[in-house]
Parts: C-alpha cells; sequence; structure tokens
C-alpha cells in the first residue's frame, strides 16, 4: 500500500453516532456535562466506530523504538545504549510502563523501528536503519526510509484492530527524540525552538542553550517545508516520529480511536493530521507534558486532555495512565442510569 493509498481510505467521523452519544449522556442522571473531556472524549469514540455502544476492553499500547544520530550534538545526558536498555526491558515486560499497563489491563507491544543496537528479545522487528543521521548535517533519513516508517506504523495499527482491539495506545523510547519532536513542532507550527524547547530528560541550563542551537541549526541546514509532513519528518524528525505518524493514519483508516501520549506522540499526530485532517476524529490526547511544545501542539490539534499532572515518562505512560479515566467515564455511560429512575425531571441544554 502507497501513502496515497493509505489516506484515501480514512473517512470523516459519524455525525449521528455522535448525536446519538451526546444524547445518551443528557439523559443520565447528573448535571449535563459534568464529566468534561471525558464525555467528549466518549462521543468522539462514538463517532469515530459509528457505534453509540462504546467498548474499551481490549486495548493495545505500540511503543515505536528507535535512535537518533542528534545526540552526538550533546542534547541529552544519555546515547544509544539507553534505548538498548530500555527496549529490553519493555521486551521483558518488566520496564514502568508494563507495570502501569498491567493494572490497566493493556497489552504492550514494543517496536524496533530504527535502534541502533540488535532487536531485543520480545520486541517486535520493523527496524528500517540503525538510527538516523545527525540533522545538524542533512536529513534525518531518506524519503524511502520515512515512507517505510510510516507505512510501518499504519499496517500495525491496522494489525491490532483487525485482532479485536478496541483502543490503541502510542508510545516511544529514543534517546534524542525530545529534540527531533521539537524540530517537527517548531516546523509545522512556525514557533522558534527557544519557545518550544525543554530540558528532556534533564539538562543543564548550559544543555538547553545547547539544544535550542542544535534544533535551529537543524532547521536552518534542512530547510523542511512546513506544508509537506513527509519532508519535515525525513529532515529534522525520527523514525519513532514517522512509525507513530502511521499509526495515527491507520488508526483512522481502521476506525480504531487512538489515545496519544505527551509531545512525541502529539508532534507525530500532526504530522498525520496536515497529511489528512479527517485523522483528528480518531485522535484522543491524554496529558499534557512538561515539555513546552505541549500545549502549542494539543492546540494545533485542536485536542482537549484529560490529564494535568507534570508528566514527562515517555514510553506511553501518560497514555495508560488515562485508561481508568475513561472507564469511569464509560461505567457512567452505559449504566443506564436515567433522570426518570429517581422520578425527576432530567436537566435540558439551556
Amino acid at each position: 500500500m502507497t501513502l496515497e493509498e493509505l489516506i484515501s481510505e480514512i473517512r470523516p467521523a459519524d455525525a449521528e453516532a455522535a448525536e446519538a452519544a451526546k444524547r445518551r449522556w443528557n439523559g443520565l442522571a447528573k448535571p449535563l456535562g459534568s464529566l468534561g473531556v471525558l464525555e467528549e472524549d466518549i462521543v468522539r469514540i462514538a463517532a469515530l466506530t459509528g457505534r453509540e455502544d462504546v467498548h474499551l476492553e481490549r486495548r493495545s499500547l505500540l511503543i515505536f523504538c528507535a535512535d537518533n544520530g542528534v545526540v552526538r550534538q550533546g542534547v541529552s545526558q544519555s546515547d544509544h545504549t539507553v534505548t538498548s536498555a530500555v527496549a529490553a526491558s519493555l521486551g521483558r515486560g518488566d520496564s514502568t510502563v508494563c507495570h502501569m499497563a498491567r493494572i490497566a489491563g493493556c497489552d504492550v507491544i514494543p517496536v524496533d523501528i530504527g535502534m541502533a543496537e540488535k532487536t531485543p528479545p520480545g520486541v517486535l522487528p520493523r527496524k528500517v536503519r540503525a538510527g538516523t543521521a545527525d540533522i545538524t548535517e542533512g536529513p534525518a533519513m531518506t524519503q524511502e526510509e520515512c515512507l517505510q516508517a510510516i507505512l510501518t506504523g499504519a499496517e500495525l495499527a491496522r494489525q491490532q484492530a483487525e485482532a479485536g482491539a478496541d483502543l490503541l495506545l502510542l508510545g516511544e523510547m529514543g534517546i534524542g527524540n525530545t529534540t527531533t519532536a521539537t524540530a517537527v513542532a517548531c516546523v509545522l507550527t512556525g514557533r522558534d525552538p527557544g519557545e518550544l524547547t525543554g530540558r528532556g530528560a534533564g539538562l543543564s541550563d548550559d544543555g538547553l542553550r545547547r539544544k535550542i542551537d542544535t534544533i535551529r541549526r537543524a532547521i536552518g541546514t534542512n530547510r523542511p517545508d512546513p506544508r509537506d509532513p513527509v519532508d519535515v519528518l525525513r529532515k529534522v524528525g525520527g523514525l519513532d516520529l514517522a512509525a507513530l505518524c502511521g499509526a495515527c493514519l491507520g488508526g483512522a483508516a481502521a476506525r480504531i480511536p487512538v489515545l496519544l501520549d505527551g509531545s512525541i506522540t502529539n508532534a507525530a499526530a500532526l504530522c498525520a493530521v496536515r497529511l489528512c485532517p479527517d485523522v483528528r476524529d480518531a485522535l484522543i490526547a491524554s496529558h499534557i507534558s512538561q515539555e513546552p511544545a505541549a500545549k502549542v501542539l494539543l492546540d494545533a490539534l485542536n485536542l482537549t486532555p484529560c490529564i494535568s499532572a507534570g508528566l514527562r515518562l515517555g514510553e506511553g505512560g501518560g497514555a495508560v495512565l488515562a485508561l481508568p479515566l475513561l472507564d469511569q467515564a464509560l461505567a457512567v455511560y452505559r449504566s443506564g442510569h436515567t433522570f426518570g429512575q429517581l422520578g425527576i425531571e432530567a436537566y435540558t441544554p439551556q
């Protein structure tokens, strides 16, 4: 399948299903809209699937692991060996997010989309290349490699939908990817790196200045076209970002809701929405992270997160944390507990 063929399969959300879900919420014995963004999320899921009856029992977290050549510029405290170590932990099922996911009843599927070292046991081998090039010296990858990563992410999303998943969560693991994600965010939103660049895993003041300068040099060297998300991804992005973009496209095409994590997944999601605006109908924001780009990206996506807790874990951790909140909202939505059962008059929209 080509990217164009994938995009052609994406359709707008079902407005009738959305209205049915809103009526169902409004008929329940509680103040109108009192569960806030959680009500909106359930409506979005109903609209995407075309079914008023929403199910979220089966959920899968795809974690795309990749390395970034830009780490040679000193933009992180760590190097590719940490990517490998964390990916190996994901493969064994004992990383931080794995413990969280077990509590939330979520399958974890780590994917090697571009790690510098060999694929660890338990990690799905889908390596496009062994890490990207240094974006301060030229493009991160070729056009062909970028498209391969996008289509790989889309195919994995489709496979999860075909296997019966009701909800797809997205995460990533890759040292240096806050740098690449911020570069992508700056190009797509027209913001300066000095405004959107954060400390990642904990840079010093000197490290932050070095990271900002690195992103500026990468954008200046590559001159990515903000009107072409694939050009942006291949020049200043990373293989994890490209695969995440593809997973958003694939999820939308398969009509499975996609629960985003933090700034990195949001930057990839914005690429997908710029490729096909109808992708937004499939997206749900889990949280707003501590990265300065977080609010700008969520605003660009026109998405409202349900969690604001200063998270910066990565690995899809914020998305997993949102699952119990969605479960609670869905319990109310499916309860059938109406004002009529209480013998009182229902609230009506004013």
